[in-house]
């Protein structure tokens, strides 16, 4: 999966999140993550989000330095 579509749905997951209360949204993000996404997805978008990619939420930012 290319990893400008990864970020996509990281960012929408990420809209959800943020409606959420609370201060623990990238975290929750993470754990969302790592259930459901396989290990070579969270390793694209973690490498899509080293390489400075700008097109990411902060809280995507944020998730993909817990995972």
């Amino acid at each position: 999966m290319s990893p400008e579509k990864l970020v996509r749905m990281a960012n929408q997951i990420a809209t959800f999140f943020r409606s959420q209360p609370g201060t623990d949204q990238a975290a929750r993000l993470a754990g969302h993550l790592r259930d459901y996404w396989d290990p070579s997805m969270r390793a694209t978008l973690k490498a899509h989000v080293a390489d400075g990619a700008e097109d990411i939420d902060p809280i995507v930012r944020d998730a993909a330095a817990q995972l």
